[in-house]
């Protein structure tokens, strides 16, 4: 159990965002509704902004700005920004450089800005009503932030543009459906409150809640139900370890909202430079994380890791010095293309290029066999198990 949290200043700002807008949303809207009734415009309007806003975030704030997985044209960006602006979750420079503390400092209770080992309250929304010294604005990690334009106009006026932003989406939406305040009260306040607690839940219940197939080494967990609540960031296990991916649900059945948007943007145009992780990298992460749930089991089943586990880690570390060579011999080659320019070392790194996607293909068909051996030899202890 970690000490209590010496009490900081109260944040005045968000005690008003995440406190008495939801007081007042909990007694103007059943009023309103006892009253007048909403519209479905109204209810569709909360739907409809309600992914505006969260893709904003999703799409914009955090894996554009925060983590460079993927560069955006300028009319993207301006658009993102408008989006995330409606989140009202601060500006893009605040939010993004604050979340790169978090990767970097991931759990520790002292520099993670929202470490879930202060607990569930601290992490989902408490470090955002007091101004605790760990979510202190530095800049530092974010000097490409600082010269982007977009980032820095909307930084320099965040409290105009939140203002103007809501007016232009949400007067003309009212207008237009014959339902003001119903869209205001909808579309404008809940709204806001459910993309504020969606977010959340990715600094909350995505570090309590679910699975670590990748990685074990800090808190993050892959949840199929927190993706669909947090347009597919719930693969939070996977971000963590590969935090560069334009993607969070790698999986083609893994629903990520964000990334299909993000790639649609790409063949409009908009987007380019996508970063994915080499499947190899991650299929060697998944089944380094089944060897070590296998130990586990054996450990659980009074049983010591055995030679066949043992021998398939080998053959693993064999296989993968040899692809590290041959990726060392490319980009070795690529630096000699740089500076010499020379016509034979663009034909070598033709070759060695082939070489390397068939290199590749043969590694990644046994990563699947031996992981298919483990899980054949886990299901063979456990029925032994249970016949003894």
């Amino acid at each position: 159990m970690n000490p209590p949290l010496p009490k900081a200043p109260i944040n005045w700002i968000g005690v008003f965002a995440l406190v008495f807008l939801p007081i007042v949303a909990i007694i103007a809207i059943p009023l309103y509704a006892y009253h007048h009734d909403f519209s479905t415009s109204a209810w569709v309007s909360l739907i409809a902004l309600l992914g505006l806003s969260s893709l904003g975030i999703t799409a914009g704030y955090h894996r554009l700005w925060a983590h460079r997985a993927y560069e955006a044209t300028l009319p993207l960006k301006i658009i993102l920004m408008i989006m995330g602006t409606f989140a009202v979750q601060n500006s893009i420079l605040f939010w993004a450089s604050g979340h790169r503390t978090h990767h970097r400092h991931v759990d520790d209770v002292e520099h993670d800005p929202y470490s879930i080992n202060n607990g569930f309250w601290y992490a989902h929304i408490g470090w955002m009503l007091r101004n605790y010294p760990a979510a202190e604005s530095n800049y530092k990690n974010a000097p490409d932030l600082l010269n982007d334009k977009v980032v820095m106009f909307q930084d320099k006026y965040y409290i105009p543009l939140v203002i103007v932003v809501h007016a232009a989406i949400l007067l003309p939406i009212g207008w237009a459906v014959g339902d003001m305040w119903g869209v205001l009260l909808l579309g404008g306040l809940l709204r806001l409150i459910f993309s504020h607690h969606v977010t959340f839940f990715i600094n909350s219940l995505c570090h309590m809640w679910g699975k670590r197939p990748y990685t074990d080494e800090n808190t993050a967990r892959d949840n199929f139900w927190l993706a669909i609540a947090t347009w597919g960031e719930g693969y939070h296990n996977y971000h963590h370890i590969f935090q560069y991916d334009y993607r969070n649900g790698v999986k083609w059945w893994q629903y990520d909202p964000t990334k299909w948007l993000i790639w649609s943007c790409s063949k409009l145009g908009l987007a380019k430079n996508l970063r994915r992780i080499p499947s190899f990298n991650i299929k060697k992460a998944e089944l380094a994380m089944k060897f070590k749930y296998a130990e586990q089991d054996l450990a659980v089943y009074g049983h010591d890791v055995n030679a066949d586990i043992l021998a398939m880690k080998q053959r693993i570390s064999q296989e993968y010095e040899a692809f590290s060579h041959t990726l060392n011999d490319w980009a070795k080659l690529k630096e000699q293309e740089i500076q010499a320019k020379k016509a034979s070392v663009a034909e070598k790194i033709h070759q060695i290029d082939d070489k390397l996607k068939v290199d590749f293909q043969l590694v990644e068909q046994k990563l699947s066999y031996h992981r298919a051996r483990l899980e054949t030899l886990m299901r063979n202890v456990k029925k032994n198990i249970v016949t003894d």
